[in-house]
């Protein structure tokens, strides 16, 4: 039997998630994308549209469409940043803000029935091993040989 590879189990396992997100979505006439987007924006400051972006690890143009997306179904305004005149501060209109509720209860519920099914031991190393793989894509050890030993 062929062992699966760290990236195929990760992938995979996101696959499936965004997947369960996605149907649970649909159930509000919305997208896992939109949901996440919800839950990106301070609700109470507004978020500049630049760090959005980032923030949610989208490029510039996805994000733009489900922005735009967004505002032409009433859950987002613009307005202009008072602290930095070209910017754009997106804010949550009243009905954005209860759309963010209905994201965030389902992402809690998800994290609930999950946690369920793990000890305390085991969320401990799946975070750890999260960090451990962040750290090796964020410095990019994979192309400096630093992940062999010898």
């Amino acid at each position: 039997m062929q062992e699966t590879t760290i990236d195929y189990a990760l992938r995979a396992t996101w696959q499936s998630v965004a997947r369960m997100y996605n149907e649970e979505a649909k159930k509000f006439g919305s997208t896992m994308a939109v949901g996440f987007a919800l839950l990106s924006i301070d609700p109470k400051k507004g978020t500049p549209s630049t760090s959005l972006g980032p923030k949610m690890g989208m490029e510039a143009t996805s994000l733009s469409r489900i922005l735009k997306s967004m505002e032409e179904k009433g859950l987002i305004e613009r307005r202009p940043n008072p602290d930095d005149g070209r910017g754009v501060l997106i804010y949550l209109t009243p009905f954005g803000l209860e759309k963010r509720k209905d994201s965030k209860d389902v992402v809690l519920r998800f994290n609930e029935v999950v946690r369920e099914q793990l000890s305390a031991d085991q969320l401990i190393a799946f975070f750890e091993v999260m960090e451990t793989i962040n750290q090796v894509v964020s410095e990019k050890k994979i192309f400096k040989n630093e992940s062999t030993t010898n």
